[in-house]
């Protein structure tokens, strides 16, 4: 029993170590775009929406992107929340242009986000889902999505970008 124990206990502390890695390495790139840190929050159980952050940065070239969808969700809307006379507002975008040498970063708590309208499932904390992006010029790519409290997964986004200066 002790030895079971004693195991548990190695592959635990394994696990442990192996995170950090895996949570440096969660960019993707296309062409010349990167995508940095996806994230959704976890949402309540029979909750129909939920939301999806990340970075796009445009190396060299002008990206623009055009779509996304996920087999998690019925469909995938881009959206930018506004203030409109004091009032917080959500508007469907057809894109998103991200100039060369920018980074259009998405964050909780207001401006642009992905919209995963008609969710299959529960968004549940430690989780992940495929998300596929499509941008006019490049193409599509797919990202995995991890699931995470929004002020982890802004904090965990924002550490990516300091990899680059």
């Amino acid at each position: 029993m002790i030895t079971r124990t004693a195991s548990l206990a190695s592959a635990l502390l394994l696990g442990c170590t192996l995170l950090p890695s895996l949570a440096s390495a969660h960019d993707f790139t296309l062409d010349d775009i990167r995508i940095a840190h996806p994230f959704a929050t976890p949402t309540p159980p029979g909750a129909p929406n939920g939301a999806a952050y990340l970075d796009i940065t445009a190396v060299d070239e002008p990206a623009e992107l055009v779509g996304a969808s996920s087999p998690i969700s019925a469909v995938v809307e881009i959206h930018d929340m506004i203030m409109d006379d004091g009032n917080m507002q959500m508007r469907k975008l057809d894109a998103i242009d991200v100039e060369a040498g920018e980074t259009v970063t998405m964050r909780p708590g207001g401006g642009y986000h992905l919209m995963l309208l008609g969710l299959e499932e529960t968004l549940v904390e430690g989780d992940s889902f495929p998300l596929t992006l499509e941008f006019a010029e490049q193409g599509e790519i797919e990202v995995e999505v991890w699931i995470q409290e929004a002020n982890e997964g802004g904090e965990a986004a924002d550490g990516h970008h300091h990899h680059d200066h």
